[in-house]
């Protein structure tokens, strides 16, 4: 395979992909889109390994060594502050306050995981070893992922029924303010 037909490869994966989010939010069905999601990834893994010719130089990693870290500051900083507003004005609407601290804890997780990323490039070369290591790291995060949405799904909240908004569980804050239709 060369460069140019796995790039075409990857534009119909994404083309794909992008299908099956849709509809998976379209039918409120989020585990078939995780799935591709991991299959695609390792399809792709597979694919380019079977390219013959240069995808990348030194410089094309040099430059996204740096896009990514300056990314990761971006986002971090305007998370940071987004966080601090919304948690400010979790007073005005109580809504505020998860959003705020998905924000927080999002961008702690995104700065752990670059450095321990980092710690592990710079450590270990580029071998068999470290694709199969990379897989099982991609496996944990998934069963991870799946078992956070499990447990912490929303039990106790509000729910929209029949233009009413009724109890489920004992959620902690009132009934949010904006219409159940």
């Amino acid at each position: 395979m060369t460069p140019k037909q796995y790039q075409i490869v990857k534009l119909i994966f994404v083309f794909i992909l992008a299908v099956i989010f849709s509809q998976g939010i379209v039918f409120s069905n989020y585990l078939i889109p995780i799935a591709s999601l991991v299959l695609s990834s390792l399809i792709l893994l597979y694919l380019r390994r079977k390219v013959s010719g240069i995808m990348a130089d030194e410089r094309d990693y040099s430059a996204a060594g740096k896009s990514a870290l300056w990314a990761i500051q971006i986002y971090s900083w305007l998370a940071v502050v987004s966080m601090l507003l919304l948690y400010a004005a979790r007073d005005f609407n109580p809504a505020y306050e998860p959003i705020a601290m998905t924000l927080a804890f999002s961008t702690c997780i995104l700065m752990l995981l670059y450095a321990l990323i980092f710690r592990y490039q710079c450590r270990i070369k580029f071998t068999d070893k470290k694709l199969i290591y990379t897989i099982l790291v991609l496996i944990f995060f998934v069963i991870m992922a799946i078992a956070a949405l499990r447990l912490f799904s929303g039990e106790d909240n509000w729910l929209c029924v029949n233009g009413q908004w009724v109890k489920h569980g004992q959620p902690d804050f009132p009934a949010p303010s904006i219409e159940c239709k």
